[in-house]
């Protein structure tokens, strides 16, 4: 991704900030709620533990994490202040500002020493970012030894009729709706564009293994339209 797409995909996020949480309920069925559910359960937090959450958007997972910790520092880190500036509101309004930091940042090179949180997490974020392997490759350096990278995020059903409906959705119905909702036609046309060049539930699995991650796992959700993939950081020899 050259300069002149970082700069193209950075404005989206800045002027879709004041109607994405209502474009993800509608573009996902309100799944996406279902999901992070899911994934919260899969990982298991408790109580003090750390965490980092990248692309973290309009904040929904990082209070969910903030939540799970109860007393842990959260950090969430996002490219679009606009995205930051919407979040901060849900954090204050939910009582957690001293709890979590928000950072806007580069995915890629995060401002952060090696071996710092409980987890790493990314929600709808990775498919966005311009080099895949290097976001999880910092996703693993700033975990513990021991500590778990998670990525929830769309994927590609490979059932072929449920294929077809997911690529028509997709492809023609998801811009129209973020024309006529969101009154953004370009931007949420770009979003699915996103998803031709991104790895799916399987690939994505071989990146985790080459970002040095183990033990990784991939659960495919509501038929495949998303994935929750989680991986662990090596624990350090003795």
């Amino acid at each position: 991704m050259d300069a002149n797409s970082k700069s193209h995909v950075h404005g989206v996020f800045e002027r879709v900030a004041p109607k994405y949480d209502m474009m993800n309920d509608l573009i996902s069925f309100r799944r996406h709620k279902a999901w992070r559910k899911f994934t919260m359960k899969k990982m298991n937090m408790q109580p003090g533990q750390t965490a980092i959450d990248l692309c973290c958007g309009t904040c929904d997972w990082t209070i969910a994490l903030a939540e799970a910790s109860v007393s842990g520092e959260i950090i969430g880190l996002d490219f679009s202040q606009n995205m930051l500036d919407v979040g901060a509101a849900k954090v204050d309004k939910q009582g957690l500002s001293k709890q979590i930091k928000l950072v806007q940042g580069n995915a890629m090179s995060l401002p952060f020493e090696d071996n710092q949180f409980d987890y790493a997490t990314i929600g709808f974020g990775l498919r966005n970012c311009p080099d895949f392997l290097q976001v999880l490759k910092e996703m693993e350096r700033v975990v513990k030894p021991g500590g778990m990278v998670v990525c929830l995020e769309v994927s590609k059903p490979t059932w072929q009729p449920f294929k077809a409906m997911y690529n028509l959705y997709f492809g023609q119905i998801l811009p129209l709706m973020g024309k006529l909702v969101a009154k953004r036609f370009d931007e949420y046309k770009w979003l699915p564009e996103s998803l031709k060049v991104f790895p799916d539930a399987k690939q994505l699995v071989k990146l985790f293994e080459k970002a040095g991650l183990q033990s990784v796992n991939a659960y495919p959700l509501t038929g495949g339209v998303a994935a929750l993939h989680m991986g662990t950081k090596e624990k350090k020899r003795q």
